[in-house]
């Protein structure tokens, strides 16, 4: 209950202005900033430190194994997002992938599908929205889950159907949610090392701004398979970077140059 009362306050500071010009991909960037503080200091108190408790009692085969488990979980859910983006052979890859993974592989524990040559792909139904050419909407930071955007909340919802949740239905609730808690964990402890990257490449800057970015970067290459086009908005950003400056208003223009004299002799009596 305690818990979300602290949401709630999140939620309803999202009120206060955030100073400086507006991002047009973060209309509600007031909003995000409370969400984004809260999540953050949810993740340093709880998370992390249990990520870092996991990651020194558990030894590292163990870790690979849980990992790899939620891994080929998840391959259900790329699978189904390949076929409804009309991404047949892919699918057929992905669908191969799981056999392998939960037979040989010992139900995902040993990924033996990627030793075989078949590479884990990335697919959600956020990403299919995409496909289908539905618009991103704003930049939305949710409570515990964190970056996404309008299209992709509702893509969460979407892939609900094949989330282990729905996988484990057969399971009593407390292990439902523990399970839910282990792939939390296992995840937060994989990006520990990242996060020190990103704690030297945020020292100067904004980390709320820099997590942003980066996030949505990272979604519209997902959406183009690596090669997106120009963003136009980035486009216009380096032309104006590129653009001369213009002189201060109210200031007299340089005054052109005097053409040079021909010297002449003095004239002879």
């Amino acid at each position: 209950m305690r818990l979300m009362g602290l949401v709630c306050i999140a939620l309803a500071s999202g009120c206060a202005t955030v100073p400086g010009p507006a991002n047009p991909k973060d209309p509600y960037q007031s909003f995000n900033r409370s969400v984004y503080k809260f999540n953050d200091t949810l993740d340093r108190a709880v998370l992390k430190p249990v990520a870092k408790g996991y990651q020194w009692g558990v030894p590292s085969f163990a870790r690979t194994g849980i990992r790899n488990f939620f891994s080929n979980l998840n391959d259900i859910t790329v699978t189904a997002n390949d076929v409804l983006e009309g991404k047949l052979t892919q699918g057929g890859h992905d669908a191969l992938r799981f056999t392998l993974n939960t037979t040989i592989g010992l139900l995902g524990f040993v990924d033996v599908a990627t030793r075989a040559g078949f590479e884990k792909h990335e697919a959600d139904f956020g990403l299919t929205l995409a496909k289908w050419g539905v618009g991103s909407g704003p930049y939305l930071v949710l409570p515990f889950l964190g970056p996404s955007t309008i299209r992709d909340t509702v893509g969460r919802v979407g892939d609900i159907p094949t989330s282990t949740f729905v996988i484990f239905n057969h399971v009593s609730g407390t292990h439902q949610v523990e399970s839910f808690i282990l792939n939390a964990v296992s995840q937060r402890a994989s990006l520990l090392r990242d996060e020190e990257v990103l704690d030297e490449a945020t020292l100067s800057d904004d980390r709320y701004n820099f997590i942003r970015d980066a996030w949505l970067q990272r979604r519209r290459n997902l959406i183009y398979d690596g090669n997106p086009p120009v963003d136009p908005e980035d486009q216009l950003d380096d032309d104006a970077a590129m653009a001369p400056a213009a002189p201060p208003t109210g200031s007299a223009a340089p005054a052109p140059a005097a053409s040079p004299i021909p010297a002449t002799s003095p004239p002879t009596k």
